[in-house]
């Protein structure tokens, strides 16, 4: 059985009958008491993040997970179709799964599954996806100086808040995490 010393980035665990990423670890040596290792687990369901404590050689179950890439489809209800890039199979994967992100997600978009056998754990989606704006006020040259935003409906359907010298069919870097614009990109 595995303990605290397979500690690593990244390894994922089964912890409270949950399934646990460690973001990060250290292992502590007081001069008094027993060692110990301090660490900050993410839940791979709900994202939340916690600092648990372990004591030195502490046994823990460690999860194989596999990762694969699937490429998504198209939006039936509440389901995202994906396509395994290998097998051509298709999933439907609710939408809870891809969390705030899945609406800035274009048809043909690559994304990484996590499976525990044949269960999904988790779905992670590009950090920035490049979306054509389709509709907003119009920009004029010199409108940088101000950093005043205006909105701009995006070709998923999802409006966010742009400069204002950002114009109809601009291609604009946007972070699917906080749903922020990041840059015009040129074409």
């Amino acid at each position: 059985m595995a303990d605290t010393s397979d500690f690593r980035n990244g390894l994922i665990i089964k912890f409270k009958n949950d399934l646990y990423s460690i973001v990060e670890f250290q292992h502590v040596k007081p001069g008094k008491g027993g060692a110990f290792v301090r660490s900050t687990l993410k839940n791979l369901r709900n994202g939340k993040v916690l600092d648990n404590t372990f004591r030195a050689g502490e046994g823990i179950e460690i999860v194989r997970v596999e990762r694969r890439k699937y490429q998504y489809l198209y939006k039936d209800g509440e389901f995202l179709v994906c396509m395994d890039l290998d097998t051509y199979e298709q999933i439907n994967i609710p939408v809870e799964y891809f969390g705030e992100g899945a609406s800035y997600l274009k048809e043909s978009e690559e994304v990484d599954i996590l499976f525990n056998g044949n269960d999904i754990i988790s779905v992670e989606i590009p950090i920035f996806v490049n979306l054509k704006v389709v509709e907003t006020e119009p920009g004029f040259k010199g409108d940088t100086a101000t950093g005043a935003n205006k909105p701009a409906k995006l070709e998923t359907g999802v409006s966010i808040n742009v400069p204002l010298f950002i114009n109809v069919d601009d291609i604009l870097k946007v972070d699917t995490r906080t749903g922020e614009y990041v840059e015009r990109v040129k074409s």
